[in-house]
């Protein structure tokens, strides 16, 4: 059966983070870069809830690159980082060792940029029997042509294309679940947006919980004012 006619679990994916680097973000072209983010951290966190294992990855970054970005790596404290000069990390020993060591075959991949940083491992991974999920909105190029172009030679090759909350909802599947539910409610008002404002409403005004935070406070004025 073609692996593309399943749906990937938590227990069979991996999801991989590439050159999510300041430099790198400088000529992200494609999309806001403060959405490109929030994406990229959602998706990281809701990897962790959900114990799917997660490879991180830099090139040059002292050289040229700047560290991960802090918001990424808060999502997984003490997780090493796989340092490169390739741009095409499957060149890599351990990058490909890593994400070996997971034991998955279904592999998310996220990182910048699209035309380059992602692309040529995904093609390489696809030619050696891994099937690749392009989260498109966890990644950035330096325009829209080089991204979209850069899809769809991946999907060409034999790739999937997905976007963070649908890639994210693939691993809890089914709401009968409630191991990660709350957890995975608590992500999806921070980061998911015009959703995440909508689970905000259907939990205070539909089923009458608490509000996520405390009322504003107001300083009273003083006198005379």
């Amino acid at each position: 059966m073609n692996q593309y006619h399943k749906l990937y679990t938590p227990q069979d994916s991996a999801v991989v983070f590439i050159d999510h680097q300041p430099q790198m973000t400088f000529g992200v072209a494609n999309i806001d870069r403060q959405l490109l983010i929030n994406n990229v951290v959602m998706l990281a966190k809701v990897a962790r809830e959900f114990d799917v294992p997660a490879v991180l990855t830099a090139v040059e970054t002292e050289s040229f690159s700047g560290y991960l970005w802090p918001q990424l790596l808060d999502v997984f404290p003490g997780q090493p980082v796989i340092e490169r000069t390739s741009m095409n990390s499957w060149d890599d020993a351990a990058f490909r060792k890593a994400v070996k060591a997971t034991g998955r075959k279904n592999i998310l991949m996220t990182g910048l940029w699209t035309e380059v940083c992602v692309t040529w491992p995904t093609i390489e991974m696809l030619g050696e029997g891994y099937n690749v999920y392009v989260v498109e909105d966890c990644c950035g190029a330096t325009s829209q042509a080089a991204h979209d172009a850069a899809l769809s030679r991946m999907v060409q090759a034999g790739a999937v294309r997905l976007t963070t909350i649908a890639a994210l909802l693939e691993w809890q599947r089914d709401w009968k679940n409630r191991e990660h539910y709350d957890a995975l409610m608590r992500i999806l008002k921070q980061h998911a947006g015009a959703y995440g404002v909508g689970i905000e409403y259907a939990y205070t005004m539909v089923h009458k919980a608490p509000q996520s935070a405390q009322k504003p406070h107001v300083v009273p004025k003083k006198a005379g004012h």
